[in-house]
């Protein structure tokens, strides 16, 4: 497994190419904008774009989905249905319509990414479908965990009280997990169990 990182669109989200190298495939983890930037990249993987996953629905995550897909058009795009608003002109905003079929996933599914088995949890709080990835010991957390801090919950269908309960479970996962955020720099769980304020309250203060 081979993870790739960079920076896209204009509040500098973290979009994750997970590759498994053998197998010569990658998965595109929330392409929030510059598409041409990601395509360059997945090429230098030398891998196979096989799936777009995407830890929520906020435009700046999925910015460059519909673009990409236009290169790569048999690829499908994961997203939890409660991230998807139809005929809603302010969610629309927020929460972009994206071309095409999009497939759900939600608590439990899992999807292949070559001899990798990414595993979903449903965390929400910084939105209603908020999710988070894992691939054995890496945790994919889009807008929910973060380097000493967490998402805003003050957006559509963000909620303090589930973003707490979503925290109270990663933070109660077992071993000293990879943590990758959706924006600022990665991090590892016993570095957030120990040190994350937030993390902290959700766990009921426990380090």
């Amino acid at each position: 497994m081979q993870i790739h990182s960079l920076q896209v669109g204009p509040i500098g989200t973290n979009c994750y190419l997970l590759c498994d190298e053998d197998a010569g495939v990658c998965a595109v983890i929330d392409p929030g904008g510059e598409a041409g930037q990601i395509r360059v990249a997945v090429e230098n993987t030398g891998c196979k774009p096989c799936g777009i996953f995407l830890t929520h629905g906020h435009y700046d995550h999925t910015g460059a989905v519909d673009e990409l897909r236009t290169h790569w058009p048999e690829i499908p795009v994961y997203l939890n249905h409660r991230d998807r608003y139809e005929g809603d002109a302010y969610a629309l905003q927020l929460f972009p319509r994206l071309a095409g079929e999009v497939r759900d996933y939600d608590e439990g599914d899992t999807l292949a990414v070559g001899n990798l088995t990414v595993t979903v949890l449903a965390t929400p709080g910084h939105s209603e479908g908020s999710v988070t990835l894992r691939c054995g010991d890496v945790l994919f957390c889009g807008d929910t965990l973060f380097a000493g801090s967490c998402g805003r919950t003050d957006f559509l269908g963000g909620s303090m009280n589930k973003m707490m309960a979503s925290l109270a479970r990663l933070g109660a996962l077992a071993g000293d997990l990879k943590v990758y955020p959706g924006h600022m720099e990665p991090s590892s769980l016993d570095r957030e169990r120990q040190w994350n304020p937030y993390l902290l309250q959700a766990m009921g203060g426990k380090g």
